[in-house]
């Protein structure tokens, strides 16, 4: 375990950790390497010897996203693999999970438990990740020694969580949006080209709008067509208004 930080040094370092973790609700971020820093945050701020993170992958599985060290990142595997232990329970249950001494959990961990104790952790505190009832990650804290975690730590580490949480469910929501945005210009685009392709038909066959409309729609019903793909077809030239108009046209 690391030597505590004076409290000068604390409050200069919890300044410093929370004006990063700020940073990602304003400006670009990659969620790694924020996670990354929040691993090694907590481990230089709080009474830890070590810290770990599993983020939900929105499939229902849950993906290690951060460590502070390889020993604990392949800890936090070991919990997946084994579907139990505090960060488990604490995704599924949206409650922190505060464990003084490991060896009074064999029971409730038969699994996880002796693996901690064996890789040389006495303690674990699970705090989730969570922003009001939609939980989607948690954060581990690990002790060497067993005991309870002090309470001004914990605060510290959910509001580091918590912080965290928001930033990435940001970046979520950003990343929705683009998509969303993305499918709304594919969608006006397909519409300009069906238009298009109507006052072309319209043009070449003399036919009012509505009936160029119709046309097109009979035509890709009856070549089981995309109505988008035919009218970029005829608006590129690659479909010509004789074809659509042509009983049983070429597709």
């Amino acid at each position: 375990m690391s030597t505590p930080p004076s409290s000068t040094q604390r409050e200069s370092r919890l300044l410093e950790a929370f004006v990063q973790m700020a940073d990602t609700l304003v400006d670009d971020y990659d969620i790694a390497e924020m996670l990354h820093q929040l691993a090694q945050y907590c481990v230089r701020l709080l009474n830890a010897a070590a810290a770990g993170l599993l983020l939900s992958d929105q499939r229902g599985g849950l993906q290690v996203m951060a460590s502070s060290s390889e020993q604990t990142r392949l800890l936090e595997l070991f919990q997946i693999q084994a579907n139990e232990g505090p960060c488990l329970d604490c995704v599924r249950t949206g409650e922190p999970v505060h464990v003084p001494d490991l060896t009074e959990m064999t029971g409730r961990w038969p699994s996880f438990a002796p693996e901690a104790l064996h890789e040389g952790f006495a303690a674990v505190y699970a705090i989730p990740l969570r922003l009001r009832q939609d939980t989607i990650g948690a954060l581990n804290l690990f002790n060497t020694g067993p005991g309870p975690l002090p309470a001004a730590d914990v605060e510290v580490a959910r509001a580091l969580a918590d912080t965290a949480t928001i930033g990435i469910l940001q970046e979520r929501a950003i990343r929705r949006g683009e998509v969303l945005t993305e499918q709304l210009q594919t969608a006006l685009n397909n519409r300009i080209a069906i238009e298009q392709a109507k006052g072309v038909l319209a043009y070449a066959a003399n036919l009012d709008m509505d009936r160029a409309f119709q046309a097109l729609r009979s035509y890709s019903r009856n070549h089981n067509i995309r109505l988008t793909e035919i009218a970029h077809r005829l608006v590129t030239g690659t479909l010509t208004p004789a074809d659509i108009v042509a009983t049983g046209g070429p597709a």
